[in-house]
Formats: C-alpha cells, structure tokens, sequence
C-alpha cells in the first residue's frame, strides 16, 4: 500500500500539474488566458444563465396549427393512395371543411376498395387503443376521414418532442454553449441560453418555422383573381413581395411539389452571377430524384420557392436540375442567409412557436451571485484547512494539500468537457469542500486506532489506508448513484449540481487517497519517524 517507484510518483504528479493547468484559464477572469502560448490550453467553464446572464424565452405552439398540417398531408396521402390502386379509384374534389376531409367516389363498385386503401393510412393514436383517423361512409359513396381526439393528442405530443429537438440543433448551430431546453406544459417550450448578447437573433431564429416548399406556378390563373385573393381549383394562393410584376401574390398547384424535409444540407453561399447572398442546399436521395422529375417534366414553366407561407422567389427551370443540389436567391443579407441555411441544416418546425414571455436576465445579478458563491466557498475552505490543521498536525497539511489539489481538479475537469457553472454548481463545489476531507479523516482515524492497538507507525499507516479505503469507496459509489440519477432525471441548475458532485467525489477520493498516500509514503521513507503527531 505505501510502496510509490518513481515512475508512479512522476505519473501522478503529472496528472496534478496538467490539472492544474487546465483549471488556470477559468480562475483568470476576463480575456487574459487568451495572452498565453498557444500550445497552452484555453478551455474555461461556462458560465449558466443565473451567473452570467442571458436570455431565458418561452415559446408556445398552436394546436390547430399541427391539426391543419395533419390534414393537408391526410389529403396528399388520400390521392396518392387512390392513384396507386389496381384498377385506379376515380374521386372528386376533396374538401377540408370543419377539419374533415370529405370526398366521393365516382364508381359506388369501388366503395370498399377505397376503404381498403383508406385503412393503411390509420394508425394507433400511442396507448390509448382508438386510431388516429375515423373513416366513415355517407350516402353510400361518400367518404367522410375525422381526426380523433386521441390521434390530435398524440400529433401533437410527436410534434412537441420534434420541435425541442430542432430548436436544440438551430442554438448548437449558432455556437452557443450549454443551453437549456424543456417542456413545459402540453405545447409549451422553455428556452433559456447563457451569455447570449443578442436576444432578437435568437428570437428570429426560433419563431422561423422554416418550412421550405418547391411548388409550381399556376400561370394560368386569372391575375385580378390573384389579387383579389381568389385562387382557382386545385391552387392557392401566397403572398410574393418581391414580385416582378408588381401583384403582392402569387398562385402556385397546391398538390405535386417538394418539400423541406427532404434536405441533407444547406449553407450560405454568393450567386456566382450577381455575388448577392444565397442558400446553396443539398437534397438527399429520394428528394434529388423527385427534384429532377419536377425540373425534367416542367422545363420552361416557373416554380416557386416557398419559406414559411412567403414566396422568396419563382425562377423559370431553363433546364433540369439533375445533380440533387439547387439555389435558394432572394433578397437576402449575408446574415439572413447564414440565419436560413442554420434552420434548414437543423430542420423545419413541425408546428409554428410564438414567443409568448421573454425575460433578459442581466450579468450584474450573476456577478453578485459569484461574489457571493466567492465568500461562501473561501470562509468554508479557510474553516475547514483550519480544523484539519489543528485536529491532525502534519497528516492535516497533507489532507489540506489534497483538498487545493481537488478544486484545481474539479475546475480543470470542468473546463476540459466545457461544462457550464450554476448557482447550483457553486453549492456542489462549496458541499465538495466540505466532503472532501471526510476520506482523510477516516483513514487518520483508522490510523490513531491502529497505534493505539500497538502497531508500529509503517503498520499502522499501512493498514489505516487499507482498511479505511473501503469504507471510503462504498460510501462515495452510493454518492456517484445519487449524483447520476439526479443528471439524468434532473435538468436545468440540478443537473449543474450534479455535474459538480459527481466530478468532485471522483477528484475527492483520488486526492484524499492516492495523493495524501504517496506523500505520507515519501515522508515516511525520508524521516523513518518512530512515533507519529496525529
């Protein structure tokens, strides 16, 4: 137990000294460690939203919203399906009317082979046993499709989940660090980012549902129709700013085109023509080959470029577009287009989220909270290198050198992974100072108790680290467990807690163990001392 070789001594010190280092960026306030050589590390830890400040916004999705989008893919779904039937089912017009999707079926011999077709498209509304659709017959041919309460429920529990996960993607994507994101309620998002210094970019960024759509131009309709804001059979009708003949709409086929979806990438570029701001974008397979179909059986005719209910722009195809890739133009600033090829990378929103709080959280608060974490955490260091002093004489130096070496540690582990620093995170590290002694003492302990049964001071010391290790090991894996279940259930300031608990019972124990092993060992090997001052 206190045989150290010189290779494990030098392992060890090395291991304290690059922790060390790490930990030297995030103690030196403001830009300063950006002075260092550059083949020093310049991790630091992040600050959260209660300590340096930010944005914290919450975000609301409208249900009818995700029932009108289920709608209009029901439909697609409804005439693909029909198309796709052997022989073909030949229906009318399909209506939207009052949330229901209602249609006829021109051939009554037909009926049933609709509602086979018609079946597939139903699904399980989650663990509730109802579907997600009713199918119904009316007057013998026509079908009437109602969504289900459960059904609506669950689009739009699906829906919720997508869109946390989107607006995750859209803020990694804008290089911020450690934000937090949760549910809140049935159609609620909670959005809340540290350090972020413009507020209105986020804003703009997450209320964008950046739905992009490739559909071609009705260019026969009426233009006073247009204008007026009637759109012909089987179109509808967008608005198009900047239009070059001057109307404020346009008319596109509401059936047939492309969606967003089917993107893999995009990214902000220059038109090598005009040098104007652009979004190049990427399809992926499935969408490439559906994008040449479009461009192949539509050479010469226009087709719009959809985002979010806007026309950007509606370019004739002069030829077909066969390499999966296109161009999105409009008039774009560098910093729109890097804000739209962001949303796009990430995904569209499957549900249009309005901002309905917003609140600026200010750094003075958080400086005043670290001032205050400050204080707490020195008076307790200072009690406790005090008492361990006094209690313990020179096995106390050696724990209390320890515990400096634990707190580097905590700080360069932290800044390694880029962790965020809570208010939470600042009463985990105050908790770890006064933890970390608790392995010492034990084993200072055990080792008084060893000298008093007459062992001699190799024994005793020896044995004392033995025996007490146990007990130090079972009690701080029950630690870790509590620490891990509250990351992983946990979220927000509880899982900044628990980040730093979890970090300084592992840095607790290897300091207050092995370090203040090897250095009791080192003295003992040099003094040889006959009696021990503990």
């Amino acid at each position: 137990m206190l045989d150290f070789p010189r290779w494990k001594v030098i392992s060890i010190s090395l291991l304290l000294a690059f922790g060390v280092l790490m930990s030297l960026p995030s103690l030196l306030f403001g830009e300063s460690h950006k002075y260092w050589p550059g083949f020093l590390p310049d991790e630091t830890i992040n600050m959260g939203l209660d300590l340096s400040g930010g944005s914290h916004i919450l975000l609301e999705a409208d249900p009818a919203d995700v029932a009108e989008t289920r709608l209009q893919t029901m439909e697609e779904s409804v005439r693909a399906e029909m198309r796709r039937a052997k022989p073909r089912i030949n229906i009318g017009d399909i209506s939207r009317k009052n949330g229901v999707l209602s249609f006829m079926v021109r051939d009554s011999t037909q009926v049933d082979a609709a509602r086979d077709a018609l079946l597939p498209l139903t699904t399980g509304a989650g663990l509730t046993g109802q579907r997600d659709w009713d199918i119904e017959v009316r007057d013998d041919t026509r079908f009437v499709v109602t969504p289900t309460a459960a059904g609506l429920e669950n689009a739009v529990e699906n829906a919720m989940d997508t869109a946390t996960d989107v607006i995750r993607r859209r803020i990694d994507e804008m290089g911020t660090r450690e934000p937090t994101i949760i549910r809140q309620g049935d159609n609620r998002i909670v959005v809340q980012v540290p350090g972020l210094e413009d507020p209105e970019a986020l804003k703009d960024l997450l209320g964008q549902t950046a739905k992009l759509e490739f559909k071609l131009v009705d260019f026969a309709a009426d233009p006073n129709a247009i204008a007026e804001g009637r759109a012909p059979v089987g179109s509808q009708i967008f608005p198009y700013p900047d239009n070059p003949s001057g109307l404020p709409n346009i008319a596109v086929k509401r059936l047939g085109g492309i969606s967003g979806d089917k993107l893999t990438d995009a990214g902000q570029g220059f038109d090598q023509e005009t040098n104007a701001p652009v979004v190049n974008i990427t399809f992926d397979t499935e969408g490439g080959a559906k994008f040449a179909r479009l461009t192949q059986n539509n050479v010469g005719r226009p087709f719009a470029i959809i985002l979010d209910g806007v026309v950007l722009s509606a370019p004739n195809i002069n030829e077909p577009i066969l390499g999966g890739s296109a161009q999105i133009s409009g008039n774009f600033t560098v910093e729109g287009a890097n804000q739209l090829s962001i949303a796009l990378r990430s995904g569209a929103l499957p549900v249009e989220l309005k901002v309905v709080e917003e609140r600026t959280v200010g750094p003075d608060l958080g400086a005043d909270s670290i001032r205050k974490g400050m204080i707490a955490a020195i008076i307790g260091t200072a009690a406790v290198l005090a008492f361990m002093i006094v209690t313990y004489g020179r096995f106390g130096v050696y724990a209390n050198f320890a515990l400096i070496l634990n707190l580097f540690l905590i700080l360069g582990i932290m800044a390694m992974f880029n962790a965020t620093l809570t208010l939470p995170g600042i009463a985990g590290f105050i908790l770890t100072v006064g933890s970390a002694v608790d392995a010492n003492v034990l084993i200072n302990e055990r080792i008084r108790e060893e000298r008093r049964r007459g062992r001699r001071v190799v024994q005793a010391v020896e044995v004392g680290y033995k025996e007490a290790s146990r007990a130090i090991f079972d009690a701080n894996i029950t630690n870790v467990i509590a620490g891990l279940l509250l990351f992983i259930f946990g979220s927000g300031p509880v899982r900044g807690f628990a980040v730093v608990l979890i970090i300084g019972i592992l840095t607790s124990v290897f300091t207050a163990v092995v370090v203040t092993r090897m250095l009791v060992a080192l003295w003992l090997r040099r003094a040889r001392p006959q009696e021990l001052a503990i």
